[in-house]
C-alpha cells in the first residue's frame, strides 16, 4: 500500500489521481483544524453516492428558442454517465454524457448537453449552481445509472442559442421538471444506464 503525506487540499487530490490510480491512502499533514475540517469534507464528497429514483416521463412540449449550455469536462464519460441537471434544486434529471455515437455529430465523450443558463446541476460538497455560474477550472460532479459520483474539472462551456422542450415527470406524486435542448442527441439515462433519445 502507498502511502502520500500531503500538506493541502490540492496535494491530496494530485496524489489520489497520480497514474490514473492514486496512492492507496493519504495522510493528512495540515496543521490548521479548519483547513483539515475543509479537506476532508472536499475529499469525502468526491465519492459520495447520490440516491437515484426512477421517474415517469408524462409530457414533453416544445417551447421556442433559449441559452442552452453545454459543460465540456477534463473528463471522458461512457455510458450510463452525465450530470444532473434540472429546474429545481431537489430534482434533477440524470442528463447523459455525448459519448454516444449518433448519425449527426460525432461523440464527445467529455461533454454534456446539460440544458439553458437557468438550470442546476450538482457540484460537489452536497451543493448545487446554476449552469451559468460555471466557469473553466470549477469543479462538477459526473454521475452514473447507479448514483457513483466523480468530481470533474470544467474545460469550458459553450452557450448557444437553440430550440427547447420542457420534459415533465413525475415520481409519486411529486411533478418535476427540466428543460433541454429540443435535439435528438440529447439524451436522459434510464435506470439500467441506457441513454434514452
Amino acid at each position: 500500500h502507498v502511502i502520500a503525506q500531503v500538506q493541502t487540499l490540492a496535494e491530496a487530490q494530485t496524489a489520489f489521481g497520480i497514474l490514473e490510480k492514486g496512492v492507496d491512502h493519504i495522510l493528512l499533514n495540515i496543521k490548521k483544524s479548519i483547513e483539515l475540517k475543509k479537506a476532508l469534507h472536499q475529499l469525502k464528497s468526491k465519492t459520495d453516492m447520490i440516491p437515484l429514483v426512477a421517474a415517469q416521463i408524462t409530457e414533453i412540449k416544445p417551447l421556442g428558442m433559449g441559452d442552452r449550455v453545454c459543460v465540456d469536462t477534463c473528463t471522458e464519460m461512457k455510458t450510463g454517465e452525465g450530470m444532473l441537471v434540472g429546474n429545481s434544486s431537489s430534482a434533477l434529471f440524470l442528463v447523459h454524457s455525448e459519448s454516444i455515437s449518433n448519425p449527426y455529430v460525432a461523440p464527445r465523450p467529455f461533454r454534456v448537453n446539460a440544458g439553458p443558463v437557468h438550470a442546476y446541476t450538482r457540484v460537489p460538497g452536497g451543493k448545487t449552481r446554476y449552469l451559468s455560474e460555471l466557469a473553466a477550472g470549477d469543479p462538477v460532479l459526473i454521475i452514473d445509472y447507479k448514483g457513483n459520483s466523480t468530481a470533474a474539472i470544467v474545460g469550458r462551456l459553450k452557450v448557444e442559442k437553440r430550440p427547447l422542450i420542457l420534459v415533465k415527470a413525475k415520481i409519486d406524486k411529486q411533478e418535476i421538471t427540466a428543460i433541454l435542448q429540443n435535439a435528438e442527441t440529447i439524451r436522459l439515462t434510464s435506470p439500467e444506464g441506457s441513454p434514452i433519445s
